[in-house]
């Protein structure tokens, strides 16, 4: 027997002043990112043309999300920012843990 289980979707977010700015910033700033990432490999070719034009509709589409439903936007930056500090912190930690078995012999 199968299960579908549905999840709640996510409350909506707090409005603050500069919200709506630092979404449109957010929104735009990684899939154009993205796009001048792949500019960098050479012998690409017209791969690099696609994926640019593929990053515009991708920031347009989330720029109107910034912009439209700001209530619904979830920064992207607050997202990469975490996995960081979660790899970072799982780095600290297998540090500590060679350093304390290495002070143990």
């Amino acid at each position: 027997m199968i299960v579908f289980v549905q999840r709640e979707p996510r409350p909506d977010v707090p409005y603050w002043p500069g919200r709506r700015l630092l979404a449109s910033i957010d929104a735009v700033v990684w899939p154009l990112g993205w796009a001048i990432l792949v500019h960098q490999i050479p012998d690409l070719g017209k791969g690099s043309s696609m994926v640019t034009f593929v990053a515009v509709l991708f920031a347009l589409y989330r720029l109107s999300g910034a912009l439209f439903t700001n209530h619904r936007y979830w920064f992207t930056t607050w997202w990469v920012v975490r996995a960081i500090a979660l790899l970072l912190l799982c780095g600290v930690v297998m540090k500590l843990a060679l350093w304390v078995s290495a002070a143990s012999h």
